[in-house]
């Protein structure tokens, strides 16, 4: 088995974590900098991607502060994230083009868990779209290194991609042809003039944190759940000073 689809040790943090999700949303909504940001009439573009299992409601919070800031969004169009990421990925740079258009220029890519996988190769692929991607709890040096619950419903996905059940991954995805250039452009260096910022939390249950360290990347820690990434406040003031310095 391949280092890529070997499971790892899984997150430090218990599972039970990730029951703060409601209180992590709620000091978001009481936060009045997340009422009421600043808005900028340079910001750019943002796409979002939702996490693995999730689809773009998932965002919906995060995509409406987005639009308060001043920033023309996209949803990726997922409904479930359970695909091949190829395919998932056609759908992707379609949104990510027509954004780029509506926006004026360059925009940043901002995934959640999987959805960062896929936004880090989104990014690798389209240098003179992307400025930034954020990657929030993404596991991108250790894909399968996720809490044995979690890895235990990914392979039951994959079961059902490899019968031919439509809009699954399957075993393929791991270790074949289909999705080879995707595994490997997800370790390649991002591009020059393409900032990365990796978003990790030690608290995590669903992802080992250091598999989220990605060597191109900034690297920011917060203390949230995995789940809770998209609406916590301190993720929230990240991603601020990331658009901001991208607007200039």
């Amino acid at each position: 088995m391949s280092s890529f689809l070997a499971p790892g040790t899984g997150p430090d943090a218990p599972l039970h974590g990730e029951l703060r999700y409601g209180v992590e949303l709620l000091r978001l909504l009481a936060d009045g900098d997340f009422r009421r940001p600043g808005r900028r009439p340079d910001a750019p573009g943002v796409l979002l991607l939702p996490g693995f299992m999730a689809g773009d409601g998932s965002l919906r919070v995060l995509a409406r502060w987005l639009g308060r800031r001043g920033s023309a969004t996209s949803g990726s169009g997922i409904v479930i994230n359970a695909d091949c990421a190829e395919r998932t990925l056609e759908g992707v740079e379609v949104r990510l083009r027509s954004l780029c258009e509506r926006s004026g220029g360059r925009v940043v890519l901002v995934g959640q868990s999987r959805g960062g996988e896929l936004a880090r190769v989104v990014a690798v692929r389209n240098p003179d779209l992307v400025s930034a991607v954020v990657m929030l709890g993404s596991p991108v040096v250790g894909p399968l290194d996720v809490n044995p619950a979690v890895l235990g419903t990914v392979r039951a996905v994959a079961r059902l991609g490899d019968v031919g059940v439509p809009w699954m991954l399957s075993r393929r995805c791991g270790d074949g042809e289909c999705c080879a250039d995707f595994r490997e452009q997800l370790l390649a260096p991002l591009p020059d003039g393409v900032r990365g910022v990796a978003v990790y939390s030690r608290s995590d249950g669903i992802v080992a944190w250091r598999s989220c360290l990605d060597p191109s990347s900034e690297h920011v820690e917060v203390r949230s759940s995995h789940g809770g990434m998209s609406v916590h406040p301190d993720v929230y003031r990240v991603l601020g000073r990331v658009l901001d310095e991208v607007a200039g």
